[in-house]
C-alpha cells in the first residue's frame, strides 16, 4: 500500500508542479504582453505630443521646449526620445551622451533594448510628415521596474504554489491512505491466512472489493474441500491396499514356498518393495498442508500428547522432553508436522539410551526444530546415505528405514530442509529448518 501511496503522491506532485509552472509562466507572459500594449499606447501619445511640439522657426524646424515633458530633461530618468529628419538628429537631455538604437520598423519593438545604467527600454517608433519633411520619432520608457515587479510576483507565486502543493499532497496522502485502508485490511487478513490464524477473508468489505473477497473465499473453500477429499481418498486407498498386501506377505512365509527358497526370496523382496513404494507415494501425495487455509500447528496443544504417546510405546526408561516458546504456533499443516515429528522422535527413541530432547525455536527467518538423542549417533560419511528412503544402518532395529526420508520430504514440501548433526547429548541431532510464511 505504501508504494501505491508514494507513487500517487509523486505523480500528483509532478503534475501539479508542471501545470502550476505552465500556468504561472503563461499568466505572466499574457500580463506582460497586455502591459506592453498598454504602455505602447502611452508612448504613441508621447510621440504625437513631440510631433505637435515641432515648430517652424527662423533657422528651420525647432522643438518647443514648453511642450516637452520635464522627465526628458532629467539625466537617465528612464524617459527618452530621438527625433530624426534629413540629416538632423535631436535627442532628449536624459540620454546625455548615450545612444538609443532605433527600431527598423514602425510600432513597438519586439524586444527590450539596452539603455543607460543597465536599464531595459520599451521602444516605440512612429513616422510622420510635417512641414513637408519626413520625421521619425522614437520614444522609450524604462521597463526595469516592471521586470522587478514581475520577479517579485513570480517569487511570491512560487512560494504560495509550493505551500499550496504541500497542503494538497498532505490532504491527498490522507485521502489515499483512507481510500486504501480496506486494501490494507485485506492484506493483513491474507497474512493471517498464511499464518494459519483464519480460514477465510471477512465478507464485510467495501462494495468495490466485495467481488474479489467473494472469489478468494470461494477459491479457499474449494481448495480446502478438494484437498480434504483427496486426503480421504488416499487414506481409503492405503487401508484398502494394506490388507491384501499383508495377506500376500503372510502367504510368502508359508511352508509350501520353503522348498523353493529362490522363489520365496524374490517374492518377499518384491512385496517389500511394493510396501515401501506404497508408503512412499502415499506419504508424498498427502504433503499438501501448505495449500490449506488456516493450517497451523500449536506446540502447546500437540507436543505433550505426542511425547506421552512415545513414552507409552518405548517405555518409561526414556526421558522424552520438549521445549518451545509459550503459545508458539507454526503456520504449517498439523497432520504434516505431527507425522514429521512423530517419525523423528520415534527414530530417536529407537536408538537412544535414556534421553530424547525436542526443541522448537522461532528465529528471524523461520523456525528450527531439533531432535537430539544420546544414542550411538551416525558417522559423518554415512549421514547422507541415511536420509535415503529404506536405508538402514542396523537391521536389528525394527522398521523399514523410511522415517527420516518421510520427514525430509515433509520438510521440503513446507519449503524447508532437514540435516543431520552431532548432538550435545552424545548421539544424533536431526535439524529441520522451516521458513516463515508471510504475505
Amino acid at each position: 500500500m505504501m508504494s501505491i501511496q508514494r507513487r500517487l503522491g509523486l505523480g500528483l506532485g509532478v503534475v501539479l508542479v508542471v501545470i502550476g509552472l505552465v500556468l504561472a509562466q503563461t499568466g505572466l507572459w499574457l500580463f506582460d504582453q497586455g502591459l506592453r500594449r498598454y504602455l505602447a499606447n502611452g508612448l504613441q501619445d508621447e510621440a504625437e505630443s513631440l510631433l505637435v511640439g515641432i515648430m517652424r522657426g527662423p533657422a528651420g524646424l525647432q522643438l518647443d521646449a514648453q511642450r516637452v515633458d520635464a522627465a526628458y530633461e532629467r539625466l537617465f530618468s528612464g524617459r527618452y526620445f530621438v527625433i530624426r529628419f534629413d540629416d538632423v538628429t535631436w535627442r532628449s537631455r536624459s540620454l546625455w551622451d548615450r545612444e538609443l538604437r532605433l527600431p527598423d520598423g514602425k510600432g513597438l519593438a519586439r524586444g527590450l533594448e539596452k539603455g543607460p545604467e543597465g536599464q531595459r527600454l520599451l521602444v516605440y517608433r512612429a513616422d510622420y510628415k510635417r512641414y513637408g519633411r519626413k520625421l521619425s520619432i522614437v520614444v522609450a520608457q524604462d521597463y526595469t521596474p516592471v521586470l522587478k515587479s514581475f520577479n517579485r510576483l513570480r517569487n511570491i507565486g512560487l512560494g504560495a504554489g509550493a505551500l499550496a502543493l504541500l497542503l494538497i499532497l498532505v490532504f491527498q496522502s490522507l485521502t489515499v491512505r483512507r481510500a486504501l485502508r480496506p486494501l490494507e485490511r485485506v492484506r493483513q487478513q491474507i497474512a493471517q491466512l498464511q499464518e494459519g490464524q483464519r480460514s477465510q477473508l471477512d465478507s464485510q468489505a467495501p462494495r468495490e472489493l466485495e467481488p474479489l473477497v467473494e472469489q478468494v473465499n470461494h477459491l479457499l473453500q474449494h481448495t480446502e474441500e478438494t484437498l480434504r477429499r483427496s486426503r480421504n481418498a488416499l487414506g481409503n486407498l492405503g487401508h484398502a491396499l494394506k490388507t491384501p498386501l499383508a495377506v500376500l506377505i503372510s502367504l510368502a512365509d508359508r511352508d509350501e514356498l520353503r522348498e523353493r527358497p529362490e522363489l520365496r526370496r524374490v517374492l518377499q523382496e518384491q512385496l517389500e518393495q511394493i510396501e515401501q513404494r506404497l508408503a512412499r507415494e502415499l506419504g508424498r501425495a498427502r504433503l499438501v498442508g501448505e495449500a490449506l487455509p488456516g493450517a497451523h500447528f500449536d506446540c502447546d496443544a500437540e507436543l505433550p500428547s505426542l511425547c506421552e504417546m512415545l513414552r507409552l510405546i518405548h517405555g518409561d526408561h526414556l526421558d522424552i522432553t520438549w521445549s518451545a516458546e509459550p503459545g508458539l504456533r507454526l503456520p504449517f499443516d498439523r497432520e504434516d508436522l505431527l507425522e514429521m515429528l512423530g517419525n523423528l522422535l520415534d527414530n530417536a527413541c529407537k536408538w537412544a539410551d535414556s534421553e530424547v530432547r525436542l526443541a522448537v525455536e522461532k528465529g528471524g527467518d523461520g523456525y528450527r526444530l531439533c531432535v537430539d538423542d544420546d544414542g550411538p549417533g551416525i558417522a559423518v560419511d554415512q549421514r547422507d546415505a541415511v536420509l535415503e528412503r529404506g536405508t538402514r544402518l542396523d537391521e536389528q532395529v525394527a522398521g523399514h528405514g523410511l522415517g527420516l526420508g518421510i520427514a525430509r520430504d515433509i520438510a521440503a514440501a513446507c519449503g524447508g530442509s532437514l540435516g543431520l548433526d552431532g548432538s550435545e547429548l552424545g548421539g544424533l541431532r536431526v535439524r529441520v529448518e522451516l521458513p516463515r510464511r508471510t504475505a
